[in-house]
């Protein structure tokens, strides 16, 4: 049997349910959660974190992908999962088999779906989605009395949802996420006139739950807020928030430099002083960003310590001159807690140009999600 390598992911669940319960607080008895957990949770995985969001009181689940819903299912998941991309030609089996509720943003999909519907001897349920503003999938609101129409005419299908995506909801200063709940809902009463009656009416992503009001919708979106990530800007106070991934590592060597000597390719960094350097195997192939060369940080024993020179491949670099008693096989937080110090995804982000949608996402899938955390 393989020993694994030191470089893990480190989930903390206690700080996830965190995450979710104050998203229930904030939007009360009378507004439902969808947990979106797309993209293997936002590069948390996937298996620890759905359930986990499922005993702690997730209403609905949202994925990207009909293959992201199917591996829900076969997780355990009983809650209604939303397929927030939709559905592609061959994809119908799988809706039905297991009991996927797709979006509809177009009208191919929807003749797909209602024909497999029927031939089946079932009904899909389905979210129809309305473009607001953001410019992306939809059905643009000049288009919507045609859709509606056309839906009437489609057996096997249930509106049993109406949706858009704010496109701006991180930037409270800007007219546009008032425009888009103002449009949103005259897409409702459009919606309701015509003889819908869908369960749920959403809109708010994460930073739509603590930036607007529901305005009527009684089903909230998070993702990113679940995750620990919506710390900036606007949403630095509103609500406690944890971090949930803990990327660390382990001193795997240490070497001591005399001044002027230079480290890792091309010598970006050459001492000053006499250095003890650390050699920790994360690189970008793990998901740290080659950005973060002579500019990131990690912490030691909770204290804060540079990354200095090229960061490669398999390994990045530390100087730890200043850290007293720090010995090899010493644990590293690349990202997350240590004691009382944190490196927030933000930060990362910062530094390299990024957001904490792409640090998250980006953790290689070389690198072991490991749960619950024990650090």
């Amino acid at each position: 049997m393989s020993v694994p390598r030191p470089t893990r992911v480190e989930i903390d669940l206690a700080a996830l349910c965190h995450n979710l319960l104050e998203v229930q607080r904030t939007v009360g008895d009378n507004c439902d959660v969808l947990a979106v957990v797309k993209a293997n949770a936002y590069g948390h995985g996937v298996e620890h974190v759905a359930p986990a969001l499922a005993a702690a009181g997730a209403d609905l689940f949202g994925v990207a992908l009909v293959e992201e819903g199917v591996e829900l299912r076969r997780l355990g998941i009983k809650q209604p999962i939303l397929v927030l991309g939709g559905v592609f030609p061959g994809q119908e089996a799988d809706v039905l088999e297991h009991e996927l509720t797709p979006v509809i943003s177009a009208p191919g999909c929807a003749r797909i779906l209602s024909r497999a519907a029927v031939a089946a001897g079932r009904t899909i349920n389905y979210h129809l989605k309305v473009d607001t503003g953001m410019g992306r999938l939809g059905f643009r609101r000049e288009q919507l009395a045609e859709a509606l129409a056309l839906l009437k005419t489609l057996p096997g299908l249930n509106m049993s949802g109406l949706m858009t995506h704010l496109a701006a909801a991180d930037e409270p200063e800007r007219p546009l996420t008032a425009v888009q709940y103002e449009a949103f809902a005259a897409v409702v009463a459009m919606v309701e006139q015509s003889g819908f009656t869908p369960r749920y009416r959403h809109i708010a992503n994460s930073a739509g739950i603590y930036g607007q009001g529901l305005s009527g919708c009684n089903l909230v979106r998070p993702g990113i807020a679940l995750y620990g990530g919506l710390t900036g800007g606007p949403f630095a106070q509103p609500f406690t928030q944890q971090p949930v991934m803990h990327l660390v590592s382990q001193i795997a060597q240490l070497k001591d430099f005399s001044p002027g000597e230079g480290v890792s390719y091309g010598h970006r960094f050459v001492t000053s002083r006499p250095a003890r350097i650390a050699a920790i195997p994360v690189g970008y192939a793990d998901g740290y960003n080659r950005l973060l060369t002579n500019r990131g940080e990690v912490l030691i024993h909770g204290k804060r310590a540079p990354v200095v020179g090229t960061v490669c491949m398999d390994w990045t670099l530390v100087d730890v001159t200043d850290l007293p008693n720090v010995q090899i096989g010493d644990k590293v937080t690349l990202l997350g807690r240590d004691g009382e110090a944190c490196i927030t995804a933000e930060e990362w982000a910062n530094k390299v140009g990024s957001i904490t949608y792409e640090v998250f996402c980006n953790i290689s899938k070389r690198v072991p999600r490991v749960s619950p955390r024990t650090a």
